[in-house]
């Protein structure tokens, strides 16, 4: 922050708080939004030889923004996360543009690199079933197991972020036939519960030796704290081993499992877009690309070839 204009300090910092108060932008977005335009700022203090006041910033060309581009290819960017940097500078410039009054053409023109967008890679249904049995034969504690089944039932049966699963305090229990989760960027969302996640939650309840607090978290680590995801991310990398899957069967793979296996049963898109709290119809579409190479994947295999 130390090559960026204090002008130009105090116009971040400010936009900063306008995202948090009024787009509800969660902390982990605020976080990237605040590297990805302060790497941009110091950029240009140093492609100009001089920091970059307001009046500068309006001054700032195409050409100025290819150097930009460019650059970050130099230091070994992906293309989706300069696409991401990118976005993000188009944001603060829109509302930079509105506040002080330039046209800010050259900056919101600036093309995205292309990038291959990654499908979701979920677990066949056998695949999925078997990693929660498994994950149960990573402790020798039982409420230990019952524990990490709980949260991989959570995922898989409901959908949930891990994050979202180990938010839940306390208070949430026994859980109820439908959860009130806030996810990104502060969007509510209600899930339904199925009887194997309310009863995967009970079990570990009666085993943990742990009191059940209402202002407390619902999983708690080995010593009594908030579980670490790295606990549940190393009982499924153990698990997954002994099965035989691929590194994709993450804890999100299993959010990805709940989504591609709903759609495939006759879901509809919509539905799955509230239950997932995906801000966008687009993100959810990604599933109806896998259940297609899926399908396709079973017609190179079966069909008759002349």
């Amino acid at each position: 922050m130390s090559l960026i204009s204090p002008a130009c300090r105090d116009a971040l910092q400010h936009w900063l708080d306008a995202q948090k108060a009024l787009a509800g932008s969660a902390k982990n977005t605020i976080t990237a939004y605040n590297s990805d335009v302060a790497d941009f700022l110091s950029f240009m203090t140093l492609h100009k030889g001089a920091p970059q006041g307001l009046g500068a910033l309006e001054r700032i060309t195409v050409s100025d923004m290819r150097a930009w581009m460019a650059q970050a290819r130099k230091d070994g960017i992906a293309a989706r996360s300069l696409a991401r940097k990118l976005s993000a500078v188009k944001t603060f410039y829109r509302w930079l543009a509105e506040r002080e009054g330039f046209e800010p053409t050259a900056v919101l023109s600036a093309r995205a690199p292309k990038f291959q967008k990654k499908l979701p890679r979920p677990l066949a249904e056998d695949a999925a079933r078997a990693m929660i049995d498994t994950v149960e034969l990573q402790s020798t504690t039982d409420w230990v197991a019952a524990r990490d089944v709980a949260v991989v039932t959570l995922l898989y049966g409901c959908g949930l972020r891990i994050s979202e699963a180990l938010g839940l305090k306390g208070a949430d229990a026994p859980l109820p036939a439908t959860l009130r989760i806030t996810g990104k960027g502060g969007k509510e969302r209600v899930v339904p519960v199925i009887d194997a996640a309310r009863n995967a939650v009970a079990t570990y309840l009666r085993l943990s030796p742990y009191p059940l607090e209402a202002d407390a978290p619902l999983f708690r680590g080995v010593r009594g704290g908030a579980l670490n995801p790295g606990a549940i991310q190393g009982a499924m990398a153990r698990a997954r081993a002994q099965l035989g899957l691929p590194a994709s069967a993450t804890p999100h793979a299993m959010r990805h499992s709940f989504a591609t296996h709903l759609l495939a049963a006759g879901g509809d898109l919509r539905s799955i877009q509230e239950l997932l709290g995906h801000a966008s119809l687009s993100t959810t579409q990604a599933y109806t690309a896998v259940d297609t190479a899926r399908l396709m994947e079973v017609y190179e295999r079966t069909h008759p070839k002349a």
